[in-house]
């Protein structure tokens, strides 16, 4: 990446995450164990217990899709770590998404959202894409529907009340400013730090001879994945409340080389729709690791379905697409990430490596009624 990229893209970061100290509501603490930072919170929309739930009721309602067909909650399911089990969602028109659903859980902590744009720097940007976007069309919401989809939500005896209590300082009705700013608030409600694993941090827990070794190929330099997924979040864009320089890397991983020379296939390049820059092409942000044993299927488009064959494509250093119009052999991708070499993993090693992957699932976070459907109990 350049410097003047660099440079711009520091500068979006410092803009989009505000001056000054996190805000915090008098009746809203984080839960956090000692190994997880709290997250860093924008001035402009400080965390309540009341806004919280009004973003979860938002979250869960398709009322807030222009034709009343979808919520948020659609393509992000509790039960499967907040996405949906689809290599490509469905939106409200029914046309599918361009790119595979991504987790919620500590999203708090991200540097950037989405899977490959530089420019979305917090969750309250981030919420513009699926309700504005029209390609691909999610939530469906426009200019013709707007006021439409808001009257719905002032019709609700549920909505009035919980608005004035979560936006205390604005005296008009329910608008759509404060239906982004109430998900958000939700969004970073979502942690995900009860698995096996962060017990066994915090010596609650133990790991077995398999996890145990699997864990250390993890975070060493054999199997080398802790170069991308080696924070407590398992990824390597992190901010927290603490943070004083953001990191935001991008990384080709080898996935496609449809014409020889590096070429991913339209729309999904990945930062080169931001840059246009070559080397550019094919990088996107690495996930969060937590809970992957239940966010499948896997990669920026939901390309490969099962875990085990995730770490296959890493141990080979990329993947060979053998047939059909994405033909090529990813491994040989020009634009590829240094990172990203053939380990040649054993059978034995790929199992250890799978067996640490599910200490990171966290059944709190798939069951807890904090996050669940409020609508589903009325």
């Amino acid at each position: 990446m350049t410097g003047w990229f660099r440079g711009v893209l520091s500068a979006a970061v410092l803009i989009g995450f505000g001056a000054g100290l996190p805000a915090m509501a008098a009746d809203w603490a984080w839960s956090l164990p000692d190994h997880v930072p709290e997250p860093r919170v924008p001035a402009d929309n400080p965390m309540s217990a009341e806004k919280v739930e009004l973003g979860r009721r938002l979250f869960y309602d398709t009322r807030l899709s222009g034709n009343g067909t979808v919520a948020c909650a659609s393509c992000h399911i509790q039960s499967r770590a907040f996405t949906d089990g689809r290599a490509l969602s469905p939106g409200s028109t029914g046309a599918p998404t361009h790119r595979n659903a991504q987790a919620l859980a500590n999203s708090a902590w991200n540097a950037t959202y989405t899977w490959a744009n530089p420019a979305l720097v917090s969750l309250e940007r981030q919420m513009e894409v699926p309700l504005f976007g029209d390609d691909p069309v999610e939530m469906g919401v426009t200019d013709a529907n707007r006021a439409e989809i808001l009257e719905r939500l002032r019709a609700d005896p549920v909505y009035p009340p919980l608005f004035r209590r979560s936006f205390p300082e604005e005296a008009g009705p329910p608008a759509m400013g404060m239906v982004i700013k109430a998900i958000a608030a939700f969004q970073r409600s979502i942690v995900s730090a009860d698995s096996r694993y962060d017990r066994h941090l915090q010596g609650k827990a133990a790991l077995s001879e398999s996890e145990t070794r699997g864990m250390a190929l993890f975070f060493g330099e054999r199997a080398e994945c802790h170069h991308c997924h080696g924070s407590f979040n398992f990824n390597d864009q992190v901010v927290h409340a603490r943070t004083r320089e953001v990191e935001t890397p991008f990384h080709n991983t080898g996935l496609y080389d449809i014409d020889g020379a590096g070429a991913y296939p339209f729309p999904n390049r990945g930062l080169f729709e931001f840059t246009a820059r070559p080397e550019d092409m094919g990088a996107f942000r690495a996930p969060s690791l937590r809970n992957v044993a239940v966010t499948g299927p896997y990669m920026h488009d939901g390309s490969i379905a099962t875990l085990a064959a995730v770490v296959d494509a890493y141990s080979d250093g990329g993947r060979v697409v053998r047939s059909g119009p994405l033909k090529g052999d990813g491994r040989l991708n020009p634009h590829k990430s240094g990172l990203i070499a053939r380990i040649g993993l054993t059978p034995a090693e790929k199992r250890d490596l799978l067996a640490f992957l599910g200490t990171l699932t966290d059944q709190t976070l798939l069951t807890d009624p904090r996050w669940s459907n409020p609508w589903k109990k009325q």
